[in-house]
């Protein structure tokens, strides 16, 4: 028998560059951008990967991963099929918590927000420039559901490859959502585990306070 894994003993350094609330931007959309844009010049694997936690009716927080396909001063876009459990848990209780983590710049970003669905116009701008493929997989998969096996999922992929061939349409049970922020925090590992987290909320305003937060 294999000796068990010593969780507790793995180390990580951190060596990150300073986070200091002199230099970011005043409000928390503008240093996203600037995060993921080095993100992207970085090259670093998925770097538009998300966690998106939510929350049932009956309190049961869930967590999966999303890719980010659009972010301006509104909130942070995702699609998704609208009869999936994270749709009906948002249609339960319509808040959402987001999570970037880019292990190679060692940076978070948290958000937090009220969720809305986007545009019909949206979704149908974004379903279209899909690939033919991935539009007949969502026509075929019943997000979330439980199926019988494999070869259900492979049936339905060819009967809608048959029957709309190179035109898929957007099936109204498929489409987007927007996290609208309220608060969002800046988190960079640094040396000793004295890392720097700046948050932004949301004040009555409209603007954006920043503090910063012991790590």
């Amino acid at each position: 028998m294999s000796a068990a894994l010593d969780v507790a003993q793995i180390r990580q350094d951190y060596r990150g560059e300073r986070l200091d609330e002199r230099d970011v931007a005043r409000e928390p959309i503008a240093q996203f951008n600037a995060w993921f844009e080095e993100a992207l010049r970085g090259e670093l694997p998925m770097d538009n990967a998300m966690t998106i936690a939510t929350d049932s009716a009956d309190s049961r927080p869930a967590a999966r991963m999303v890719l980010l396909k659009g972010v301006d001063q509104r909130g942070f876009v995702f699609f998704t099929d609208y009869e999936s459990r994270k749709a009906q848990e948002l249609a339960a209780n319509p808040r959402a918590a987001l999570l970037f983590f880019w292990i190679e710049l060692e940076r978070e970003v948290r958000i937090e927000g009220a969720i809305e669905k986007t545009s019909a116009a949206e979704s149908d701008a974004y379903f279209a420039s899909r690939p033919v493929a991935s539009r007949l997989a969502a026509i075929a998969s019943p997000q979330s559901a439980v199926i019988a096996d494999r070869s259900m999922l492979d049936e339905r992929y060819a009967q809608a490859e048959q029957r709309y061939g190179a035109a898929p349409p957007r099936p109204p049970n498929w489409g987007g959502y927007r996290v609208v922020p309220d608060a969002i925090e800046f988190w960079q590992g640094r040396p000793n585990r004295l890392h720097d987290r700046l948050l932004y909320t949301k004040n009555s305003a409209g603007g954006w306070d920043i503090v910063r937060l012991a790590p």
